[in-house]
Parts: structure tokens; C-alpha cells; sequence
């Protein structure tokens, strides 16, 4: 998923700034904004983390259930999109480090994750 996600980050990031993602997305605070491949996504791969196991299932959709009341999909997405790029090396990859606004997306993504983990693992 990172790899197809970094390959479309500029498209993603430019979409995201002409408005085309939101036209797409449901309304903000919807819980169902969020397409089923990206749920089913998000829990495997917190299985693959978290065990593969009945009860991890159960964690792992209540954590992306609980991310996706607190962030509409699109900011989801282009949070992800510059984790992504963050891990890439260069100086191409310090602008997604060093920018304000890029920080403050994925913070919000990570306040969301840390709900989720006080909701549904704990």
C-alpha cells in the first residue's frame, strides 16, 4: 500500500489541494466516509502487528472505526501519503519533514491513532 501510495503522492497532494479528494469523500464526520479496501487494509496490517488472532481483529476494526470518527478520510489519506514520503531519503523528502503544515497532518493522524489505542486496546 505505501509503495502505490508513494507513487501517487503528488497526485494525491494535488488533488487534496484543488478540493478534488473532498469532492469525492462524504461529509466531514461521517464515520462511513472511509472506503471498505482502506478499513480492511488498515486491519490487516494492525493484525500482521498485532497477531492474527479473533481478538486483534476486533481491536484492530475498532481502532479504524474510532480514526475514522475523529479524521475525514481524505485527511487520512494525505497524512499516510506523507508518512510515506517522510521515509524516503533526500533532500526531496525533508520538504514533507520540514513543513508545518505536512507536520500538522500527520499529528493530527497520530492524536487520532492514539485515540483509537486508548479505545480499543486498553
Amino acid at each position: 500500500m505505501r509503495v502505490k501510495m508513494f507513487a501517487a503522492a503528488g497526485l494525491v497532494l494535488g488533488l487534496a489541494s484543488t478540493g478534488a479528494l473532498a469532492q469525492n469523500a462524504a461529509p466531514a464526520g461521517l464515520v462511513n466516509d472511509y472506503p471498505t479496501v482502506a478499513r480492511a487494509d488498515y486491519v490487516f496490517g494492525c493484525m500482521a502487528a498485532n497477531g492474527q488472532s479473533r481478538q486483534a481483529l476486533e481491536k484492530c476494526s475498532c481502532s479504524i472505526d474510532t480514526i475514522a470518527t475523529i479524521l475525514p478520510y481524505d485527511k487520512y489519506v494525505q497524512a499516510e501519503t506523507i508518512l510515506s514520503m517522510t521515509q524516503v531519503g533526500g533532500q526531496q523528502a525533508e520538504v514533507f519533514r520540514a513543513t508545518g503544515m505536512f507536520r500538522d497532518m500527520v499529528a493530527d493522524l497520530r492524536r487520532a491513532q492514539a485515540e483509537a489505542e486508548v479505545t480499543c486496546f486498553y
